[in-house]
């Protein structure tokens, strides 16, 4: 399987200063997936890497080879991925402004029929799980469907390094048998998924709509 990681944070004003909290949870996410699902290849996407214009303008608005070259690119690898792993951390019960407006510019089509993970994180006691809702609802609608398995990780300045790895007293094991829980599911979706794509073009099935929103409506 091809597994796109998304690293939704920008912001270095949370603590521990100066490094973005997010990037503990990316690398310890990453470790945990080489080390027990090391047959399966993974990309994390960054969103700090992806200094998007002001004024929002999605990929699928742009002319045909018009669109900003970064964001071409990262059209194919949304459309050859098999799965999808959001991080965020948790504004105002909310998921990461910074990864919804990376996702938003790309066209649900990318997404669909393709299973997601959901990974939050905070500096406080909740570990980011009030947006881990609101993802849902939005992974939703983007039709990559999130596994019922969820990664919180409350304190995380406390439980890794900047590194990702385990901070002393922390157990490495504990932590890999909790993450994997959840990406276990996803790989098996992801595996399930693909398999039956094969079999039946969900696109002919469900009919997609090609040139109105309006063709899914109610008659």
């Amino acid at each position: 399987m091809k597994i796109l990681v998304f690293l939704g944070t920008v912001r270095e004003s949370t603590p521990p200063k100066p490094a973005r909290l997010g990037v503990r949870v990316a690398k310890a996410s990453l470790n945990c997936l080489h080390a027990r699902f090391a047959e399966h290849e993974i990309e994390l996407i960054d969103a700090l890497d992806y200094p998007l214009e002001a004024i929002f303008k999605p990929h699928f608005a742009y002319g045909s080879n018009q669109a900003p070259a970064a964001l071409s690119r990262l059209a194919e690898k949304i459309a050859a991925a098999d799965a999808f792993i959001m991080i965020s951390p948790e504004y105002n019960h909310s998921m990461s402004p910074a990864l919804a407006n990376l996702l938003n510019h790309f066209g649900s089509s990318l997404f669909a029929y393709k299973p997601s993970a959901i990974v939050t994180y905070s500096a406080g006691q909740w570990g980011g799980m009030r947006a881990a809702v609101g993802m849902r609802t939005f992974l939703g609608e983007l039709g990559c469907l999130p596994v019922s398995a969820m990664i919180h990780v409350p304190k995380a300045q406390d439980v890794f390094t900047q590194e990702g790895t385990l901070q002393p007293g922390e157990e490495q094991s504990s932590w890999f048998d909790y993450f994997s829980r959840t990406f276990g599911q996803l790989v098996w979706w992801a595996q399930a998924a693909q398999k039956h794509k094969s079999e039946v073009n969900p696109n002919t099935m469900v009919k997609d709509f090609k040139t109105s929103p309006a063709e899914r409506n109610a008659p």
